[in-house]
């Protein structure tokens, strides 16, 4: 045991009002986190002998060691994400299983879960709030799905499952992680490149020098290309040298499946454990296990991605005919055989040529201060809240990390947030998340204070600043920074005080990304992005005729892409519904037959992105991909709310973002997320908005 003087220096022991995330270390990780799952089990000891069936016995209670183990392990679990180190790594792998260990004896503590279910037979039951009714209900439904009603054996047998789950999830991410560092190609030849823009050149220097070569610069290089999406997508959209494009490509589609970070057998195993713990459960398969808590069923489900697919594919057969025939006009030797490496290029051209649209002469109208100033008057318009910045109010983890205040129309603060915008390949994975920090609660409020107010912590990759310039961002990247506020705006602006219900807790994972896809849309509402794209030197606004060629460019191969989201959601469903493990049939012969129906020109043979494909076999999205199309009808229907009210009518939108603030933003996971969009849409929802919002309707009609 670590001694009493060094556990009680340990920052993630200390009573904090935000987490000391400059301070913690791969060493406080061991010692920190056993002696905090031996003080939980303690009080969970306490709570099961004198547990009843009341809120405060055991909802408060319980509610205190849920909230302490996740906000503890939320902040090595975040740093392992935006700033691994290996040490770090062995230290969360050591303690991972003592941890699964305790959350699998609390998801099955029997005096708990008979106190919850004597709550829901009793004659009060009735008088309970909505929200309190979920939370209940909620806890029922994750005790009989963590197992609590197996034999002895069975669940013992099935707690090995979790174990053994967890453990490959891990060492899944690690793979990819690793395999995506692992390639590097410098290049010497400035002709190697050609096509590539400047900022791509800057990253590529910017890398190499980090890799050793100190006299590295975009003009003369040498440049370093990795498998990074700031540097893979610039690749695949610009290198005229079309065997580099294959390269990077093949590289990219085949991560992590070979030689010792192979992930097929990881695959095998996981899909193996989860069917297991499917049938143990006493479910047909996983996918039945994962739609017991979502707005969909395996049926519903597939009918929504059949109906999208059919509206999809034609579009898509066309794009792929329009851009053989442009390839042809312009020459190109490959214009016949278009094949994975120049589909993105030629899109990239074409749309270049359609629209006159260059992705790299937009980023100067799009750099991140403006981009930041217009989100926040945006969410001023309307939900009514200021956000301010609060930096060196709450450590932070890198000296690029912005911390926030959001205010309401009083001025009182309802929550804060940090945001870490840029890439950092060496020690941050990529892509681009929101998490929570600590949820709105009634239960953990400090002293003098009546409700904990909600911390989140946004994460993006984009390009950082490059010497005196601003950090630019494509259009792209806008999107994401919008979709993450969404979901950020979900978790601090709830009003539920019940904490194991408030903001994205509790909400069906199919409905949760309803308020992120919902921000995106205004990216595209005139006076957001006039308001946004100021050039960054003189200051000028985004001319009007770009704005309309964005515009039009919003439903630029609208089928193909639908496509490729619909194939991931349906392989996903196909291996979790379907797929026997250690059958007649691989993993990749799956892949290879939902892309016949999926994908215009098919995958090639040794296509391996499932190995890569963390959302699904290291993230919550088994069985469940299917959501993001799911809440894009959702949440394309809610900004239609907007459409129909006027979107140039401002008193209109104002009364309806504040419906949309009471409603989609307010009620968290205290209200089933069906009657939420009926309260606010005043009707259950269509897919009819997002078939128009993608030109496919006249597709589907």
């Amino acid at each position: 045991m670590a001694s009493e003087d060094s556990l009680s220096a340990n920052p993630l022991l200390q009573n904090f009002d935000f987490p000391p995330f400059d301070s913690v270390d791969a060493h406080h990780v061991r010692p920190g986190i056993r002696a905090l799952l031996h003080q939980l089990e303690a009080e969970l000891e306490q709570l099961e002998k004198n547990v009843e069936p009341s809120w405060p016995k055991l909802v408060e209670p319980l509610e205190k060691i849920i909230d302490r183990l996740s906000v503890v392990w939320g902040i090595i679990h975040h740093l392992k994400a935006v700033k691994d180190t290996p040490e770090l790594r062995a230290a969360i792998e050591d303690v991972q299983p003592e941890k699964v260990k305790f959350q699998l004896r609390l998801g099955q503590s029997k005096p708990i879960y008979n106190a919850f279910k004597s709550i829901r037979e009793s004659t009060d039951w009735e008088t309970l709030s909505q929200a309190r009714q979920r939370l209940v209900e909620a806890q029922i439904k994750e005790a009989v799905l963590s197992g609590i009603a197996l034999e002895d054996d069975k669940r013992e047998e099935f707690n090995k499952i979790e174990q053994e789950l967890e453990k490959l999830s891990h060492k899944f991410s690690e793979n990819v992680l690793d395999a995506t560092k692992k390639f590097e190609k410098l290049i010497t030849d400035k002709k190697e490149i050609e096509g590539l823009p400047p900022s791509a050149l800057g990253l590529f220097a910017q890398a190499a020098v980090s890799k050793g070569h100190e006299n590295a610069t975009a003009d003369t290089g040498p440049w370093l290309i990795t498998l990074d999406a700031p540097s893979y997508l610039p690749v695949m959209q610009h290198a005229k040298n079309r065997a580099l494009r294959e390269e990077v490509y093949r590289a990219y589609s085949t991560r992590a499946s070979s030689g010792d970070l192979d992930n097929t057998a990881n695959i095998d195993q996981i899909l193996k454990l989860r069917l297991e713990k499917a049938k143990i459960l006493g479910y047909k398969n996983y996918a039945e296990v994962s739609m017991a808590t979502k707005m969909a069923t395996v049926e519903t489900a597939d009918e929504l991605l059949e109906k999208l697919r059919v509206a999809s594919w034609d579009p898509a057969v066309q794009d792929i005919e329009d851009l053989k025939s442009f390839a042809k006009n312009q020459g190109a030797a490959e214009a016949d055989s278009l094949t994975h490496w120049d589909i993105t290029f030629w899109s990239e051209r074409l749309r270049e040529s359609k629209y006159d649209i260059n992705e790299e002469e937009l980023r100067p109208y799009f750099s991140l201060p403006m981009v930041m100033d217009a989100l926040f008057r945006l969410v001023k318009t309307l939900f009514g809240v200021d956000v301010v910045p609060a930096d060196g109010v709450a450590p932070v983890w890198n000296s690029d990390v912005r911390f926030y205040c959001v205010k309401d129309s009083s001025g009182n603060p309802i929550a804060y947030f940090y945001f870490d915008p840029y890439s950092r390949p060496s020690e941050k994975k990529g892509g681009a998340w929101m998490d929570e920090v600590f949820s709105r609660s009634r239960v953990m409020a400090q002293k003098g204070s009546s409700v904990r107010l909600p911390v989140a912590q946004m994460v993006c990759n984009q390009t950082p600043p490059v010497g005196d310039k601003p950090s630019l961002m494509t259009f792209r990247e806008v999107e994401t920074v919008f979709h993450e506020f969404g979901h950020s705006l979900q978790h601090m602006l709830t009003k539920e005080d019940e904490g194991l219900v408030a903001g994205i807790r509790n909400v069906e994972w199919d409905a949760v990304e309803l308020p992120s896809q919902f921000m995106e849309n205004w990216c595209y509402h005139r006076d957001t992005l006039m308001s946004i794209a100021k050039h960054y030197q003189t200051g000028e606004t985004l001319p009007e005729n770009v704005y309309r060629k964005l515009l039009a460019a919003r439903t630029f191969r609208a089928g193909s892409l639908s496509l490729r989201q619909l194939k991931f959601a349906t392989v996903d469903l196909e291996l979790h519904t379907k797929y026997i493990p250690g059958g007649t049939e691989s993993i990749y012969d799956v892949d290879q037959r939902v892309s016949i129906k999926t994908q215009v020109i098919p995958p090639l043979p040794e296509d391996r992105y499932l190995c890569s494909f963390s959302h699904i076999f290291a993230g919550g999205y088994a069985a469940g991909y299917y959501s993001y199309k799911w809440a894009e009808v959702l949440s394309a229907d809610a900004f239609s709310a907007f459409e129909d009210a006027g979107l140039d009518d401002i008193k209109a939108v104002k009364e309806t973002g504040q419906r949309f603030r009471n409603t989609i933003l307010a009620l968290g996971g205290g209200k089933a997320p069906l009657q939420v969009f009926v309260e606010f849409r005043g009707r259950e929802p269509s897919p009819e908005p997002l078939l128009r919002h993608n030109g496919l309707l006249a597709a589907s009609a």
